[in-house]
């Protein structure tokens, strides 16, 4: 089943022209509008947030606008701006979410994420993620995901808060209470059905079909069907203009997952002999599928590092072929870099003068592609002598940064994601504890070593100006080591609770 994402950029001119201007972009909290011209009147186009409090609206004459609030900065709208940026954020997404993203406009992008959401930890951790990414930058975003564009639409404007994800084929009941703009109708026509009284999709999904497209046309019938998944919505998908790629048409349509995988084989030769004309190396791979019945579909793979082994693309591709589905038959496949980096070549290393390093950059990748990038990592220590802190993910191929942990004292081969707070029977000030209560289970210490003193962090926040950890490794009864401490010298409230927690396990 088909999924897709709708982007909706409810205030997409003026976050793109406040980023434009960076610092001399006016307060946020002074009210902006956009002006632009209708026939011979001057109106607001876009207002800020600030704005829409004062009671402003698109729509609205300029002149009334600047009455009913004095000192209101007004910018000229630019909509052949708001296009491109529209355009360049979505080819930004292109390279970070889905391989088949497209423009919305004029304040929305439309993506199709089928198959790929796994690679982002779900559709929830990945439209957070797209959202959160564009708070940063400043651009306000709400999205959501359902199993067509219309819906998704509909979704992103009237019932996400940031984000919403609509279960599979409950598209439906999710849009009969929606008003009837969420089907993306002319305004006219949406107000000539409110004269009729119609108030809500649901209202027009339950009349018959005929006197409405007899009274409207067909684009009413088209926008509901299309909405509920039941018409085809293609989309025509943004490309960089430099991009790499190879391209093969068939006279006859192809199905057989053994044809598939014989001509991936010829795109993946193709494509890599053009990346080598140029110097480069893959680091992700799209291969576009167009089916006869003008649906596209769409498979990408990740290295981790540039490549050009024909081998192994191929390979990494074909163990897609299982989420292509040709449907009545594929009359087309293009295969694109969509990220290339220059490939260094690298001369082998002889046996006889030292020994060559394995290369596991084929099993990362074998990896990576089945369960997703993020799943795949490496652990580097941070210059931290709190031990949250000391430990941060890399990418499974990145260089080595250097940095290494104390050695003075071990360190368990398990740190938990938060301390656990843990009952304890101790002495105070400098004992380790002689028994504690962890997880409901008690536990008999019959060896102990410590204290490691942890400080606090003064230069990070005041609170940490005193505070300080006392660190034991105690052993069980059953032969299980812990690593636990106090929070507090024992003695001074001011550097800890002197409440007890575990934090790690050994090996």
């Amino acid at each position: 089943m088909n999924r897709v994402v709708s982007l909706y950029l409810p205030n997409w001119p003026i976050d793109r022209l406040r980023r434009a201007a960076g610092d001399a972009a006016s307060p946020a909290d002074r009210p902006l509008v956009l002006a632009g011209r209708i026939r011979k009147r001057r109106v607001v186009t876009a207002c800020c947030s600030a704005a829409l409090e004062a009671g402003l609206r698109p729509g609205m004459a300029l002149a009334k606008a600047q009455v009913l609030v004095p000192g209101l900065v007004v910018d000229e709208a630019a909509p052949q701006a708001d296009q491109e940026g529209l355009h360049r954020l979505a080819l930004w997404i292109l390279q970070r979410f889905s391989p088949l993203v497209a423009a919305d406009p004029p304040d929305g992008i439309v993506i199709d994420t089928t198959g790929a959401d796994h690679l982002h930890g779900g559709e929830e951790t990945m439209l957070e993620s797209l959202v959160g990414r564009l708070a940063m930058s400043g651009v306000e975003a709400r999205a959501a995901v359902a199993d067509s564009w219309g819906a998704a639409h509909a979704f992103a404007r009237y019932l996400a808060s940031p984000i919403f994800v609509a279960d599979p084929g409950r598209g439906l009941s999710l849009l009969s209470p929606l008003p009837l703009e969420a089907l993306r109708l002319p305004a006219a026509m949406a107000g000539d059905l409110r004269t009729l009284g119609f108030r809500t999709a649901g209202d027009l999904h339950r009349q018959p079909r005929a006197p409405l497209a007899l009274r409207f046309g067909p684009q009413l019938a088209r926008r509901i069907d299309q909405a509920l998944g039941e018409a085809s919505e293609p989309f025509d998908p943004v490309r960089p203009a430099d991009q790499v790629e190879a391209r093969r048409a068939f006279a006859e349509p192809i199905a057989a997952a053994e044809t598939i995988a014989r001509y991936i084989g010829k795109l993946v030769a193709d494509l890599c002999f053009a990346l080598e004309e140029r110097g480069l190396g893959a680091r992700r791979l799209d291969l576009l599928v167009h089916r006869v019945d003008s649906r596209l579909q769409a498979v990408r793979v990740g290295m981790a590092l540039p490549t050009r082994d024909v081998r192994r693309l191929t390979r990494l591709l074909c163990d897609k072929i299982g989420t292509i589905d040709p449907g009545f038959g594929i009359e087309a496949m293009v295969l694109v870099a969509a990220i290339a980096e220059p490939l260094e070549m690298k001369q082998a290393v002889s046996s006889l003068v030292e020994v060559a390093r394995p290369d596991v950059s084929g099993l990362v990748d074998t990896l990576a592609n089945r369960i997703g990038g993020r799943a795949v990592y490496r652990i580097a220590a941070v210059a931290s002598d709190v031990p949250e802190r000391s430990v941060q993910r890399i990418p499974a191929m990145a260089p080595d940064t250097g940095t290494g942990w104390p050695d003075h004292w071990p360190r368990p081969a398990r740190l938990l994601a938060r301390p656990e707070l843990i009952e304890t029977v101790a002495l105070l000030p400098d004992h380790p504890p002689a028994s504690f209560t962890w997880r409901g289970v008690r536990r008999r210490v019959r060896r102990a070593d410590g204290p490691e003193r942890v400080f606090g962090e003064w230069w990070r926040r005041d609170a940490e100006l005193e505070a300080v950890r006392d660190y034991f490794r105690v052993e069980d009864d059953a032969g299980e080591r812990y690593w636990v401490y106090r929070a507090g010298n024992g003695e001074d409230p001011a550097t800890g609770s002197h409440r007890w927690f575990l934090h790690g396990i050994f090996g």
